[in-house]
């Protein structure tokens, strides 16, 4: 879990060397943001994902919410992304179909394989039931 904690940190410092240095060769990033969407694969096309991150939202910052280990390969962490549109300015919040105020940031559900110690693979699903599922925890 700590590559997991190591890397999260990294990104939201916006440091690709340290980043990369915690990924296999052939790392594959999936990710749902509009403007930046898409799977990156290969060291060449995580670079260009923080490019694309600094060029649509240069203050976008993840805070963990909770990180679970669900195999010695595996790793769970639900985030909120805190960002505000690099044009408008205006900051990203969660709605909440309760009575409490929306929550700054988008959560999300995040899947992180690993293999030999490193992170190989990282899926960002926007609904956290889907993470769940992907991560074989429901059906």
């Amino acid at each position: 879990m700590e590559v997991v904690r190591r890397a999260i940190a990294a990104a939201n410092e916006r440091d690709v060397d340290r980043y990369l240095a915690l990924c296999t060769d052939d790392i594959q990033l999936q990710t749902p943001w509009t403007g930046i969407e898409g799977v990156y694969e290969g060291r060449d096309a995580i670079r260009r994902f923080f490019t694309d991150l600094r060029d649509t939202a240069s203050d976008f910052h993840l805070s963990i919410e909770r990180l679970d280990s669900i195999r010695s390969d595996q790793v769970l962490v639900f985030l909120r992304a805190h960002v505000s549109g690099r044009a408008s300015g205006i900051t990203v919040r969660s709605e909440s179909l309760s009575s409490e105020p929306p929550q700054a940031g988008v959560p999300t559900g995040n899947v992180y394989d690993l293999s030999k110690g490193k992170i190989s693979r990282i899926r960002i699903f926007l609904d956290r039931d889907e993470a769940l599922e992907a991560a074989g925890l429901r059906e």
